[in-house]
């Protein structure tokens, strides 16, 4: 072990050696963000840093190991629900590569491996040290130990096999002082939600959390029941006769609507069917999108719009080794779409796609990306991530168009005031905005300032709502169940409903990356567990065999961990011959099929 000597900038050793602490043989200081304290030959030792880039799922694995504290937001402070992405400070970053291990989604390099694309990281990570110090705890750990855990096991049925149920099935078995037995139910034949469905098939690296997951739902303690419909196979009502409480995680999977003629013409789509098309949802797998004309409109400027314009303009070539739905690609082959216009109704300061998936346009091969010129203005006060994303979309303001590529032009201070055309869409009406007077956020506008762009393709992606849930309180305005931190509200009385709870989106509306999950599942299960703790869950009338039995009986079909498993294997394998990660199975009797032919093995 080389002893290091620590010292802060006047030379004299620290008073607290409490701030000290060893690692890997030598000598790491742990101090608080504002202190000076400082190891000079640490810093000899260690001259890289690791940068979190692109794929940053906010799961928060890298925070629970870096040994000296240095990245931030972690779950306990106030900004992290909000936070894009994580970061790690690059003058506290000790080199140890913990972080790295651990990252689900490969998300975390050294700053030695940073290149052309991904250089901006450092700078996102600087900045964000440079403003923000970590802030007072958000929602506290959730160690607790119910007294009558003595009693016997508890059973919770949760509802979805996406990231918030997954994170909340993880939360309940990692409980101390108290055994949960889960039952866990997804009305498809195989478990992912938005990680199989909604993430682009070519951000395969955000796709490996399915494995993180994966492993949670084969854990003991886990009942799986695949394709089985709640509200159809089994009510409500009786999941809470067999349960001691029930965790609903199913999302947001309504869209938004624009509400303006002409939005139901044939051409005009919303962009959750689009994406749930190419990505092989069996709902979906049926549909027809019209890719005859040269542009495309996509309304909405967040993540999923430039999800489907990048999908839209990628060669086919391209998107064929990834996991996109045979189906989408023999559509997309015979596309003529050459222009993609993404816009939003404010600045690019107030957009609601991240960084990262707005630097990653940039780099798409054979692709113009063009922009509005940006008001240098119009964010004099912004953060550092928005200031970012306005000299982005500067560079690509400034650049220079290729004759001959594809393009993808990014247009601000606009909404649209009608879809055009009889009988498909021939074109759209658009009419300018500006902030509002006053306002940071709010637009107003101006009807008379119109103007007709031809297109034959309008995707809309302005936000998700979540569907009414049979034996639920529905709050209709907001979209999702009404409930005071998970726990679900009645909506006669303002109290909460014994034993039910909310989980993700259905819970806090659409907002967040995948691992933002893991903080409201939290959330959600203490207070199902102080709940426990003081008496107001009720009691299962009905025993585990029951519920077996009845699924059975309803739904013969019903597929379990092994069937998945089986579909899986499926999969990779068609995927390892065609040179991809997996071939989507998209019907569900051929899923039903395979699982089957396993259980008749079994």
């Amino acid at each position: 072990m080389k002893e290091l000597l620590v010292t802060d900038e006047t030379g004299s050793s620290p008073a607290d050696p409490s701030c000290v602490i060893a690692f890997e043989g030598c000598y790491i200081v742990r101090a608080p963000r504002d202190s000076r304290l400082r190891s000079t030959k640490m810093k000899e030792m260690h001259r890289m840093a690791y940068i979190i880039t692109q794929s940053c799922c906010n799961d928060a694995t890298c925070v629970a190991v870096c040994p000296v504290n240095c990245i931030h937001p972690t779950p306990e402070e106030r900004d992290f629900s909000t936070a894009e992405m994580l970061h790690i400070d690059p003058d506290s970053c000790i080199d140890c590569g913990a972080c790295a291990e651990v990252c689900p989604v490969d998300a975390i390099i050294s700053d030695g491996e940073l290149d052309e694309e991904t250089a901006l990281y450092a700078e996102l990570n600087a900045g964000y040290f440079a403003e923000t110090s970590p802030t007072s705890s958000l929602v506290p750990s959730i160690p607790l130990q119910p007294a009558s855990s003595a009693t016997g096991a508890i059973r919770v049925a949760v509802i979805g096999t996406g990231p918030a149920a997954c994170y909340a099935v993880e939360e309940l078995l990692n409980t101390h002082g108290v055994k949960v037995e889960v039952s866990l139910f997804e009305r498809l034949p195989v478990p992912g939600g938005l990680v199989r469905y909604g993430v682009a098939p070519d951000h395969p690296s955000t796709k490996e959390i399915a494995e993180v997951f994966e492993r949670t739902i084969c854990r003991g303690g886990v009942r799986v029941f695949l394709n089985t419909r709640v509200g159809e196979h089994i009510t409500h009502d009786e999941l809470m006769s067999h349960h001691d409480a029930v965790i609903y995680a199913v999302g947001a999977s309504e869209d938004r609507r624009l509400d303006i003629p002409g939005e139901s013409l044939l051409g005009s789509h919303s962009a959750t069917d689009f994406v749930a098309w190419y990505n092989g949802h069996p709902d979906f797998a049926g549909m027809k999108f019209d890719f005859s004309a040269e542009r495309a409109v996509v309304i909405g400027n967040g993540n999923v719009g430039l999800d489907v314009a990048r999908v839209l303009i990628s060669d086919v070539s391209r998107l064929a080794r990834t996991d996109i739905a045979d189906h989408a690609i023999e559509a997309l082959a015979t596309s003529k779409i050459r222009e993609v216009i993404v816009v939003g109704r404010r600045g690019p300061e107030h957009a609601a796609f991240t960084v990262p998936e707005l630097a990653a346009l940039g780099h798409l091969p054979q692709t113009n990306v063009t922009a509005d010129p940006v008001d240098s203005e119009s964010a004099a006060d912004s953060n550092a991530a928005a200031g970012l994303k306005q000299r982005i979309i500067a560079d690509y303001a400034a650049r220079s168009v290729v004759i001959g590529d594809r393009t993808i032009r990014l247009r601000f201070f606009r909404t649209p005031v009608e879809i055009l055309g009889t009988s498909s869409v021939e074109g759209i009406r658009m009419a300018r905005t500006q902030l509002s007077s006053g306002s940071d956020s709010r637009t107003e506008v101006f009807p008379d300032s119109v103007g007709d762009w031809e297109c034959g393709l309008v995707l809309r992606s302005i936000g998700y709502r979540a569907r009414a849930l049979a034996g639920l309180p529905f709050d209709g305005a907001r979209g999702v169940v009404p409930n005071d931190g998970g726990r679900v509200i009645d909506s006669g009385t303002g109290s909460p409903i014994p034993g039910v709870y909310v989980a993700g989106w259905v819970k806090r509306g659409p907002s967040g990356v995948i691992g933002t999950n893991r903080l409201c599942a939290r959330e959600t299960v203490r207070h199902l567990l102080e709940d426990l703790e003081t008496g107001r869950l009720v009691k299962p009338t009905r025993d585990p065999a029951g519920l077996e039995a009845l699924i059975e009986q309803r739904q013969p079909d019903r597929i379990d961990i092994g069937g998945w498993r089986s579909i899986k294997a499926h999969e990779v394998e068609a995927g390892r011959k065609a040179g991809r990660p997996r071939v989507k199975l998209v019907r569900v009797e051929d899923m039903v099929g395979i699982a089957n032919r396993q259980k008749a093995l079994a």
